[in-house]
């Protein structure tokens, strides 16, 4: 029989979480009941979901896709975001796609890793990911006195009408993430 089960495929065969059937079935219901998504979702599935805190009562859901799926999850990123929002009423969605970070080699060993496996490419993949539809157009790295550091990113003003309100949003999922404190702006342009 097929069920929202067939929507969420986890690795090692790990029992999904409540939440994570809920997204599931909220898969499910939009691949039989909308007819826009319905031959784009037939074969889409996701890996996890997890909802994060953002500030006081706004939560984000952060929907887990597998890698060989994201372009195929990017052709119809506006209309099913959109449609999952309404399904989740007052919680921004964001999908990622998942991937996968390997140590560096060790010495003497003749196995090279990936570029694409690096530390620093998976984090600037999800940052790109959790921004989508907009583009990220330019960054600046803030070092403080105090040896902190803040990135400020520059989205596309294309795209402001659609994202500006989940900017809050992009940072407290990117800072739970990676772990870097990151502050989204639109560049201001001059008239």
């Amino acid at each position: 029989m097929y069920t929202s089960m067939k929507k969420i495929h986890k690795d090692k065969d790990a029992e999904p979480t409540e939440f994570e059937e809920s997204v599931a079935q909220a898969f499910f219901d939009l691949e039989n009941t909308n007819q826009d998504l319905k031959s784009d979702l037939k074969d889409l599935y996701i890996n996890s979901a997890v909802q994060i805190d953002v500030s006081g009562s706004r939560k984000a859901v952060v929907i887990h896709v597998p890698y060989r799926l994201r372009k195929a999850f990017r052709k119809v990123h506006v209309k099913l975001v959109r449609e999952l929002e309404k399904k989740f009423s007052g919680k921004d969605v964001i999908l990622i796609a998942t991937r996968r970070i390997l140590r560096p080699p060790k010495k003497g060993s003749a196995v090279q890793r990936p570029r694409s496996r690096t530390l620093t490419a998976v984090h600037e993949a999800v940052l790109e990911d959790i921004v989508l539809p907009a583009e990220i157009v330019g960054k600046r790295t803030r070092y403080r006195i105090d040896g902190s550091k803040i990135m400020k990113v520059f989205l596309d003003p294309k795209e402001r009408n659609n994202t500006e309100y989940k900017l809050e949003t992009f940072s407290a999922v990117y800072r739970k993430l990676a772990g870097k404190d990151v502050v989204f702006e639109f560049p201001v342009t001059e008239a």
